[in-house]
């Protein structure tokens, strides 16, 4: 998520609201697109019913579901924000991690497959003792390094005789 302004002030009684425009709010911005906050915590999605600029640096904004000043002061001060199309560029996939050196234990070797099945995914791994089929699961993932094109494995004792 990409930040792109912040929720200043309330503008009229049915729960329209000024925002500060960040730098990166993009020029092409479409009200079909949400907006995202964060409420208690939790990202909540803001679809404008309107959306009128003032100037480069801010907009006027009604969202769906704020019809009244009371429920727009519930996101006064907030950061509002986009999905970054760049962050969704850094998304992997299993198969992306072919040829990763893995460690396993005191095991190094080289992830040489990726097995795609709904049920149960899985990674070919080249050990000194042979090939190992090793389910592909983000639980047994304890890192990865993109740059080193390295990953730790932590397997449950028994999957894999060590």
């Amino acid at each position: 998520m990409l930040a792109v302004g912040r929720i200043t002030k309330l503008f009229g009684a049915e729960g329209e609201v000024n925002v500060s425009l960040y730098a990166d709010f993009p020029d092409n911005f479409s009200e079909e697109q949400p907006l995202f906050t964060t409420v208690d915590s939790l990202v909540v999605p803001l679809f404008c019913e309107s959306f009128s600029r003032r100037g480069k640096g801010s907009a006027t904004v009604r969202f769906a579901d704020i019809d009244t000043a009371k429920r727009a002061e519930l996101i006064m001060g907030n950061e509002i924000f986009i999905e970054d199309a760049e962050a969704e560029d850094d998304e992997f996939t299993f198969e992306d991690l072919i040829g990763f050196r893995v460690t396993i234990g005191r095991r190094k070797g080289t992830i040489t497959d990726f097995y795609d099945n709904d049920i149960n995914p899985l990674f070919e791994i080249t050990l000194s003792d042979g090939e190992h089929l090793v389910p592909a699961a983000e639980e047994f993932i304890a890192a990865i390094n993109f740059e080193q094109q390295t990953m730790k494995l932590v397997l449950p004792e028994g999957l894999l005789e060590l």
